[in-house]
């Protein structure tokens, strides 16, 4: 095997000789895949088409074995080291430009105990993988709204989806993790054992090692829920986040509203005289009974003028794949967020004043709401925080690779993002930071929770060995 120029912890290159990387990928039970090779294209393919990062070579891990020889192997020879989930993450942490990526896609099993409520979860599952197998016995874990999201990056950045309102964060649902860490060792983090660190894995991102296997308590939902969406024209915006706002407020947990302002999109649910023109959504989960829905979603629905209904009884597996055609994998995709506490008619103005003369075809600012369980635990109960959120509200634009709006809509985004701050509760996303934000931007994701965080990286992870993301250096 030749042998390999890697970038290195400290920025600079390292040349490891091909004896060294023979008796590396010799003992995998996974591959060791380098440029040229037909697996190589696949393992650097995620989801953001804006990434251009190629690492030197890919590590597809067959065994947690596997992991521990790949995390020894970058530490003894300090080479940055990224790791691959799903590879959903918006910023692309997935992968170290000219560095050794972990590719833990490989690791895909789900097993469930449907009598003590719970799911061990391989690190290298997508969210589709998990509600498909726990759906097997009307069991779910709050997961995320995009099915091939990887549960890990969702998972250790916090994650929220329709669910929350619930049952809280993803990490209020998390029992145990399995890790590797810095010095090669393999623990189990739980509230009794490694507290400081499971701590941490609860909202801290990939600082800590690298998790194999996370075990989720679930709960009683589904086979089948209420869901969908109801679209109008813009011209019934206000009156529809008016009313968005009069249900949020005093709903039933069961119901979860997501309210989207865009231009409509050319799909098969929306008239084609209306393509291209301004419209407001509103999309709908809902776990309780269908008379619970029927009567929740009435005030909606009393406000007529809708020119699609798409509100039914789905399965539970359908209505978290709802909005998977809406995110492409390789179109270009940039965000920021901010987690806010209500709806004040301040905030409203602010949000229907991005949309005047909006020309984007796929822009759109989403109001996502999360109020409910996660309000009643303490701010540092997790690392996650943001006890305070009610709404994550978020900018958003797409755009194809060929296209010569992206300097435009990058700046769309950021000025959406820039009217909606001053209502902010002072927390953000960090799953969905993207690679041009501040490092300021990832303490104020962990506000009062960060210093503490920085104490736990310094005790597991003293050399930043994991730093390709939301880093946290040690304090």
């Amino acid at each position: 095997m030749n042998g390999l120029q890697l970038t290195t912890l400290g920025g600079g290159t390292r040349n490891v000789d091909g004896d060294a990387l023979d008796r590396f990928a010799t003992g995998l039970h996974g591959a060791l895949v380098r440029p040229g090779e037909d697996a190589y294209a696949e393992a650097t393919s995620i989801w953001n088409g804006i990434i251009t990062r190629r690492p030197a070579a890919v590590a597809r891990a067959g065994s947690v074995a596997d992991v521990k020889r790949t995390v020894a192997f970058a530490r003894d020879n300090e080479i940055e080291l990224s790791i691959r989930g799903g590879g959903h993450n918006i910023a692309g942490l997935a992968l170290s430009d000219g560095g050794l990526t972990l590719d833990m896609s490989q690791l895909r099993s789900v097993r469930v105990d449907p009598g003590g409520k719970q799911a061990r979860v391989a690190a290298g599952c997508t969210l589709g993988d998990v509600d498909r197998a726990t759906q097997e016995h009307g069991l779910a874990s709050t997961l995320g709204f995009v099915s091939a999201t990887g549960v890990a990056g969702l998972t250790l950045g916090g994650g929220f989806g329709y669910l929350s309102r619930r049952f809280g964060w993803t990490v209020d649902g998390l029992e145990e993790v399995e890790l590797v860490t810095a010095d090669g060792a393999v623990l189990r983090a739980s509230r009794t054992e490694h507290d400081d660190l499971f701590w941490a894995l609860r909202g801290g991102g990939g600082n800590f090692g690298v998790v194999t296997e996370f075990v989720f308590h679930l709960h009683e939902v589904g086979p089948e829920v209420t869901g969908g969406l109801i679209a109008w024209r813009a011209d019934r915006a206000e009156d529809v986040l008016d009313t968005f706002r009069q249900i949020s407020a005093s709903a039933r947990r069961e119901l979860t509203l997501v309210a989207i302002r865009r231009n409509a999109p050319p799909a098969p649910w929306v008239p084609q005289e209306l393509h291209g023109t301004p419209i407001v959504v509103v999309v709908v989960c809902h776990s309780g009974t269908a008379e619970q829905a029927q009567a929740d979603l009435a005030p909606l629905r009393a406000l007529g003028d809708s020119f699609a209904d798409l509100v039914v009884a789905k399965d539970y597996v359908a209505q978290q794949t709802l909005l998977d055609a809406t995110q492409p994998k390789g179109n270009h995709y940039y965000w920021k967020s901010e987690f806010v506490p209500s709806l004040s008619d301040g905030l409203l103005e602010a949000y229907h004043a991005q949309f005047a003369d909006l020309q984007a075809p796929a822009n759109q600012l989403v109001l996502f709401q999360v109020a409910g369980a996660l309000n009643e635990r303490a701010e540092d109960d997790g690392a996650v925080g943001n006890r305070d959120a009610g709404f994550a509200c978020v900018a958003q634009s797409m755009w194809t690779p060929d296209s010569p709006a992206a300097d435009a809509n990058r700046e769309w985004v950021r000025a959406a993002w820039r009217a909606i701050k001053p209502f902010s509760t002072g927390g953000n996303y960090v799953n969905f930071q993207t690679a041009d934000e501040p490092e300021e931007r990832t303490e104020e994701s962990y506000r009062l929770n960060f210093e503490r965080l920085r104490a736990v990286k310094a005790k597991y992870d003293s050399t930043n060995l994991f730093r390709v993301n939301r880093n946290i250096r040690g304090g």
